[in-house]
């Protein structure tokens, strides 16, 4: 699948991207993507391997005019409940955005997400987009807003993705915003 928009293609991650995302991968920028950092360009070779099969609900994002990947976006779907059982209608996405620093405050993180979530609610089925933020990450928050998502709630203390300099967890503050399909323009 390939989501194309005015400046930017979303397409599936392909081997030779290797290089793009371990520019923005060597170094997350938000803790959340902690877990996701890559240590080496062999790294980045072996991740690209994984994300091959991986071609309706993950993106590379890429601008159009060259091909460099400078961000990735994903969400599957889920019940929206998690006591719920494997029939469950799978209407629910939690996207996950991240963007190269280089790149960023030009406007292709809302194009991207913009695409991203019409291309969930009019092709998979999505009744409902909710996304977590971290209380100090104000782009990402705007970005929400930008997009038409309603701020839900402050989770404090929600979740820890790294550590505090004596090895105790670090637990963040959590913002979570949502949109359902009705409401999307």
């Amino acid at each position: 699948m390939i989501i194309e928009t005015e400046r930017l293609i979303l397409r599936p991650f392909l081997e030779t991207d290797a290089e793009d995302v371990y520019e923005y991968l060597k170094e997350p920028s938000v803790n959340c993507f902690a877990c996701m950092k890559l240590n080496s360009l062999d790294e980045a070779k072996k991740e690209m391997k994984k994300r091959l099969g991986e071609t309706d609900y993950y993106f590379a994002i890429t601008l159009k005019e060259n091909g460099k990947v400078i961000g990735e976006i994903d969400a599957y779907p889920e019940s929206g409940e998690p006591h719920t059982d494997e029939n469950a209608i799978r209407d629910t996405f939690s996207p996950c955005w991240m963007l190269n620093e280089k790149y960023q405050g030009n406007g292709y993180a809302f194009e991207a997400a913009h695409a991203f979530f019409d291309y969930l609610f009019r092709k998979k089925g999505a009744r409902r987009i909710y996304a977590y933020t971290e209380d100090y990450n104000f782009s990402s928050q705007h970005l929400c807003e930008k997009l038409g998502m309603r701020r839900e709630g402050v989770f404090l203390e929600f979740v820890s993705f790294v550590k505090n300099p004596d090895g105790t967890p670090k637990y963040e503050n959590t913002i979570q915003y949502a949109i359902l399909q009705k409401e999307w323009k």
